[in-house]
């Protein structure tokens, strides 16, 4: 991670869960941060908590709605004034409601198509032009996925949302593609989590957590993924790890998480 440090991150959905332990994580490491949520007190305080305990690099909160392309837009022109740019997007923000197939509400089915799907490629395109114009040849775009975007889950309040995180899945490989095309040297990853210990999880299985892992077994932590994240950045800029699956060793089926 060395090459990495002093160089500006981007963490969409940093305030809790994953995207807070990935954002701490790449601080640790000595890189400059900037954590986006719509709510940027929880940032605010991780921003104190780093700063504290002496990490080499800085968190810098930024408020922002990724379902306005308004303030997407709006950000990336903040961090190009304050920072010069982005080097690594990481697309970690994302939505699940419980609306099913046959009788969801399209509200809903829309607010997870804007999070999961339009926001995440609107900071993917966004990311790259800041990369580009700057001549930045080693930068590095993850999407923050799921199993349920390898495998449809028996929940039918999830099918919709595994649909839009297939749609990441295919988007993260389409990237991958173009970026070959363009000759560059900016790599693409998919990080897929099983089940992760958020405040998600229960909500998730809170019906049938026996689909999800067999009694008292040990789900991922934040931390885990947020390591899974530096493994990846950690690569020689010639290895590109397209894609991470992982799951807890006692989880049993294929779950998702956000």
């Amino acid at each position: 991670m060395e090459r990495w440090r002093g160089r500006v991150a981007l963490v969409t959905g940093a305030s809790v869960g994953i995207g807070a332990a990935v954002a701490v994580e790449l601080v640790r490491c000595g890189m400059k941060v900037v954590g986006c949520a719509r709510d940027v007190g929880k940032i605010q305080k991780l921003a104190a908590e780093c700063q504290s305990a002496g990490h080499p690099g800085v968190l810098v909160p930024f408020k922002c709605d990724l379902t306005k392309e308004e303030e997407i837009l709006s950000m990336f022109a903040a961090i190009k004034q304050q920072h010069k740019g982005v080097d690594v997007c990481i697309n970690n923000a994302g939505l699940a409601l419980p609306e099913l197939l046959l009788n969801g509400k399209t509200s809903g089915w829309k607010n997870m198509m804007d999070v999961n799907v339009l926001a995440l490629s609107i900071c993917t395109r966004e990311a790259y032009q800041s990369m580009r114009e700057r001549n930045v040849d080693d930068g590095h775009i993850i999407n923050m996925n799921s199993m349920s975007g390898h495998h449809v889950v028996s929940s039918s309040s999830m099918h919709f949302y595994s649909a839009t995180k297939y749609a990441v899945t295919a988007l993260t490989e389409g990237l991958r593609q173009e970026l070959r095309a363009e000759n560059t040297h900016i790599r693409a990853t998919c990080i897929s989590p099983g089940v992760v210990e958020t405040e998600f999880a229960p909500w998730l299985y809170s019906n049938s957590p026996s689909k999800a892992a067999g009694a008292g077994a040990k789900f991922l932590g934040t931390k885990d993924v947020a390591d899974a994240v530096i493994y990846v950045l950690s690569a020689p800029p010639h290895v590109q790890i397209a894609d991470v699956q992982m799951r807890g060793t006692e989880q049993v089926s294929y779950s998702c998480s956000i």
